[in-house]
């Protein structure tokens, strides 16, 4: 049996190589932040070995609600990085010179450990920068947290915070799936039935590492604020989502709010991916639009003056109408969608 690589799958190890070099010049991940204060927004842009983008604002604004100022001195990460990403470089240009399928499989578990690490890592970072506050800010919000989202949107008082891989992140999962793809030509050609089962295994770990979040995410009532009336969420039978095309959530305090935003414009029908309203009896999860049952009642009072309650089942449907009476409708009949 032949140990040696494919052409093709060596040609895949030289472009990833390619890639990693050119990864340590470029950022990896970014924050953008809006608010109706800054209408242009606000951006942080994270580098293998600095942080960029608006910073001194950012930093101003985080000293009064007591959070850290950001220095990319402080952290150890940026000495490393280019380092790590130089090395995954050098290695996927020896595999490939040298042809040999075992360094190929392991190159490809040693990448994704350092993908899982490297997440871990900044999740940690963002827990201590948005949790580890002081006591002696000027503004301070009893039982806030400002820990920015690992992936995705999140609303941070009046500041929505939407976080995503920048050119390096896309490098770096694009160099994941080139791997994967020389490690099937392998298998595919007869050559690893030995290794298969651990690279499929590792196959799926980066496919779990790599999805981003789909779906909604839970309302934390009393802390998540409305994105159309800015008000605190304060009654989870009421709450609402909305996911966009991009995967940026807007969060609701009821279907009053969530319809307003929809017909003011902010949004085109094309971005709006899908639609979730609470269930109105316990637990009170987040249900799709499409699937829900609606009755509208003068007896019905949401936190905004609404007079609608979403159901998730029929049952609930008719013990709602025993409840309250109103108007049975679809989400169509209520949105015109």
């Amino acid at each position: 049996m032949k140990e040696k690589l494919s052409q093709p799958s060596r040609i895949l190890l030289f472009i990833s190589g390619i890639l990693m070099i050119i990864a340590i010049f470029v950022p990896l991940w970014r924050i953008d932040m809006s608010a109706p204060q800054y209408p242009e927004g606000l951006r942080l842009l994270i580098y293998p070995n600095k942080i960029a983008g608006d910073i001194d604002i950012i930093n101003g604004l985080n000293h009064y609600i007591g959070m850290k100022t950001i220095h990319y001195e402080e952290f150890i990460e940026f000495k490393i990085l280019p380092y790590l990403i130089g090395f995954f470089g050098l290695l996927f240009f020896i595999c490939g010179y040298l042809a040999n399928r075992k360094l190929l499989f392991g190159s490809l578990i040693l990448f994704i450990l350092f993908g899982i690490g490297s997440m871990v890592d900044f999740w940690m970072w963002e827990y201590d920068y948005g949790h580890n506050l002081s006591p002696d800010a000027a503004i301070i919000v009893p039982g806030m947290a400002y820990q920015p989202p690992l992936i995705g949107f999140k609303q941070l008082l009046n500041f929505g915070a939407f976080s995503i891989p920048d050119m390096g992140g896309w490098i770096f999962v694009g160099v994941g799936f080139l791997l994967i793809i020389a490690v099937f030509i392998e298998i595919r050609a007869g050559k690893s039935a030995k290794n298969s089962t651990v690279v499929i295994a590792a196959f799926f770990m980066f496919i779990q590492l790599s999805a981003c979040q789909n779906g909604p995410i839970p309302i934390n009532v009393g802390k998540d604020a409305c994105s159309f009336c800015k008000m605190t969420i304060s009654d989870n039978k009421f709450g609402a989502e909305l996911i966009t095309d991009k995967g940026k959530i807007y969060k609701f305090d009821e279907y009053h709010c969530l319809h307003a935003f929809i017909i003011s414009g902010t949004l085109t029908q094309a971005q709006i991916k899908e639609v979730y309203i609470s269930d109105y009896f316990p637990p009170n999860q987040l249900i799709n639009v499409k699937q829900a049952f609606f009755i509208q009642s003068e007896k019905i009072h949401g936190p905004m003056n609404g007079n609608v309650a979403v159901f998730s089942t029929e049952t609930g449907l008719k013990k709602g109408q025993e409840l309250y009476g109103g108007s049975t409708l679809t989400w169509k009949d209520l949105s015109g969608q």
